[in-house]
């Protein structure tokens, strides 16, 4: 996070212990403890205290003429990119040596960091901030560099616009009332936007990274600068007001300590209010702290948080890589040993940044070395290394980026297609996107991915396990995307379509999307309940699978008013009469809106309505899921329960509706597992 240089360290030693508890709160949410829930918010405290800092440097030199934004902004760049490119180095050469499949997504996020655009790339890359479906993805965390970069660039020209335009009758020539006012309308209208765009049912990533919707935490901080500014602050203020200073402070943080206790990156209420908040708490901080009249400014700037607030930019670079890499495939919950060594490796890493990297260089270390070269001289070690080392970082990352580039992607395709009457292929017809989901343990939403239409043609098929369906439709979400995928599934025998061929399905139609839900849509695509009108409208008539539930889920448990039982009606009576097996849900997540007992619930509906449907079954993938196969988000699976998904899903069609016409009497229909080894899946 960005760490802005205090305009006077003498009165500001608390700010160093604001930005410690902020990053400490960031990395216990990035390891997954419940009671730190809220530990994102984090971001926000570094998003006040920029704007304060960022804005109380600026109109001083500004005012006084001592400073060129030339200057400002060769400034921030000593500051912030020199650390930024060992960790885009570092990070590149890891995931090439050890997880070369994320090659691809790296590359993205590295040419959108060095560019600072990190949150817009993500955004428009439908990469959703709470949604890690894939392995980990150890860069995603620079998003919010990209904002702070962003108001760097942008914020000074809109303050000499309003230093020139907006009059001040302050008698004091860094006060500025006004324009602090203007700057708190702004703010406002950030806020606002905020709540409007966000919505419960869809994922917030668009509000949450969106430098229009978080710019309010800035700005907060920038209108306390313009009324606050720390270098007319006095200690000749009246008897009790470090007393009431230390009280104001004191509720600030403890307004902070409780949005992180007790809320949720799916809080409705973080973007409607929430977060705002959460600004007003950390400015009521920073106004007690910056005065030299308040005692907390002192407790907070002890010896212990003042380290760690200073190397607290590096701790942020380095604490996601450190833990996104350094955590074992499948694994679940906290382990309390690595934890600690994951935390000691970033705190090792940050103050080696610090002292061979970001101080030397922000004290003129390049300059001195150029200097002492063109005398033919030999200067200390620090400033070589720091020189040295940002540029081997910058080499490594270029030769890194230059492998992924060279490296051609695999794209999911089936081996065999066929052409479905006009009519009803411009109904399927649907928009192809690729997104590049990502890790939580915490739950996951959203993100949109592979959509497209596949149809196959009949072949021979094992008659011991044939369905009577010759025509199949599967709809399903982000977790029937692996089960197409020639990435998870290189073997085109494994995938779902030769598996529907295996018993005796002739023609498949595919319409499976990352984030499909019932009822909800995200931005661009359609719900399930339109594709499933279309083909009805252009004359499908054949058996229906689907494989959905897990955003309805979370779409319920985070407020929308359609019930579970009411979005399994609706399909039934769009589908009608035609033959359906409905696939249950089963995640491995504890709490949010895609925890396991919300599954429970689903599944519980689909019990419920199937004996008021005679031509509904029921697929047990809940009974028949092994943990194993889950991925480390614990919603979605390695490619070994692909190929199981998709094999059993197939068997449980043929078990549903078999080849002899004898319906299968039950609703819930159980495969066995015990033909999978030969699949190659354990």
């Amino acid at each position: 996070m960005p760490e802005p240089v205090a305009p006077d360290r003498r009165y500001l030693p608390g700010l160093d212990g604001l930005r410690a508890v902020a990053v400490v709160a960031v990395i216990l949410f990035h390891l997954g403890f419940g009671w730190a829930s809220g530990g994102l918010l984090g971001v926000g405290v570094f998003f006040t205290l920029s704007g304060y800092l960022i804005t109380d440097l600026l109109v001083s030199g500004l005012a006084s003429g001592r400073m060129r934004l030339r200057d400002f902004w060769l400034a921030r760049a000593r500051r912030l990119l020199p650390a930024l490119f060992v960790v885009l180095a570092v990070t590149s050469v890891w995931v090439w040596a050890h997880d070369p499949a994320q090659l691809t997504t790296v590359r993205g996020q590295v040419l959108a960091a060095l560019v600072y655009m990190s949150n817009w790339w993500q955004m428009f890359g439908h990469q959703s901030y709470f949604a890690r479906f894939a392995p980990p993805s150890p860069l995603n965390h620079l998003w919010s560099l990209a904002v702070e970069e962003q108001f760097y660039v942008v914020w000074p020209w809109l303050l000499l616009i309003g230093l020139r335009f907006v009059p001040e009758r302050a008698r004091r020539k860094l006060l500025r009332p006004r324009l602090a006012a203007v700057t708190l309308i702004l703010a406002v209208a950030s806020a606002v936007e905020m709540a409007l765009l966000y919505h419960p049912s869809f994922d917030p990533s668009r509000t949450y990274y969106g430098t229009d919707t978080r710019a309010f935490g800035l700005l907060f901080g920038a209108s306390l600068a313009l009324v606050w500014p720390s270098r007319v602050l006095s200690r000749r203020a009246g008897a009790h007001a470090g007393d009431i200073l230390d009280l104001v402070g004191l509720a600030g943080l403890a307004g902070i300590g409780l949005l992180i206790w007790r809320t949720t990156e799916y809080s409705p209420f973080l973007y409607r209010g929430g977060l705002v908040l959460l600004s007003i708490s950390t400015t009521m901080v920073i106004l007690a702290v910056v005065h030299p009249r308040a005692r907390l400014g002192r407790v907070l700037g002890c010896g212990p948080l003042r380290w760690l607030g200073a190397r607290s930019y590096g701790l942020y670079l380095w604490h996601v890589p450190v833990i996104d890499l350094t955590t074992p495939s499948g694994a679940h919950g906290i382990d309390p040993v690595r934890a600690v060594l994951q935390v000691a490796a970033s705190i090792a890493l940050a103050a080696l940044s610090w002292r061979l990297i970001e101080e030397p260089i922000r004290h003129g270390a390049i300059g001195r070395l150029w200097e002492s070269y063109r005398r033919r001289r030999l200067i200390g070690r620090a400033p070589r290394l720091a020189l040295g080392g940002t540029i081997l970082s910058v080499a490594v990352t270029a030769a890194s980026l230059s492998g992924a580039i060279a490296s051609p992607m695999r794209t999911s395709s089936d081996a065999s297609s066929a052409t479905e009457p006009a009519a009803l292929a411009g109904a399927t017809s649907r928009r192809t996107g690729d997104g590049s989901p990502r890790r939580t343990t915490r739950g996951t939403s959203r993100a949109g991915s592979n959509r497209r239409r596949v149809t196959s043609p009949g072949a021979a098929f094992d008659r011991r396990l044939s369905t009577s369906c010759r025509r199949v439709v599967h709809i399903g979400d982000s977790t029937s995307e692996g089960m197409i995928s020639s990435n998870y599934l290189p073997d085109a025998s494994q995938r779902l379509v030769a598996q529907y061929r295996r018993v005796g399905v002739r023609r498949t139609i595919l319409e499976i999307t990352g984030g499909t839900s019932i009822v909800e849509t995200l931005r661009g695509d359609v719900d399930a309940r339109v594709v499933a009108r279309r083909l009805v409208r252009h004359g499908y008539r054949g058996c229906w699978v689907i494989a959905l539930g897990t955003n309805d889920t979370a779409d319920v448990d985070v407020g929308s008013s359609i019930s579970l039982g009411q979005r399994i009606s609706d399909m039934m009576a769009i589908i009608g009469t035609q033959p359906v097996l409905w696939v249950n849900a089963k995640t491995l997540v504890s709490s949010g809106p895609y925890a396991e007992s919300g599954m429970v619930k689903w599944n519980r509906a689909l019990d419920a309505a199937c004996p008021r449907h005679p031509n509904m079954h029921i697929y047990d993938w809940a009974a028949a899921v092994q943990d194993k196969w889950f991925i480390p988000d614990g919603i979605h699976y390695y490619s070994a329960g692909y190929a199981a998904r998709a094999h059993l899903i197939a068997d449980a069609l043929a078990e549903a509706f078999p080849a002899s016409g004898t319906r299968h009497p039950p609703c819930l229909v159980w495969t066995p597992t015990i033909n999978l080894p030969v699949l190659g899946v354990h």
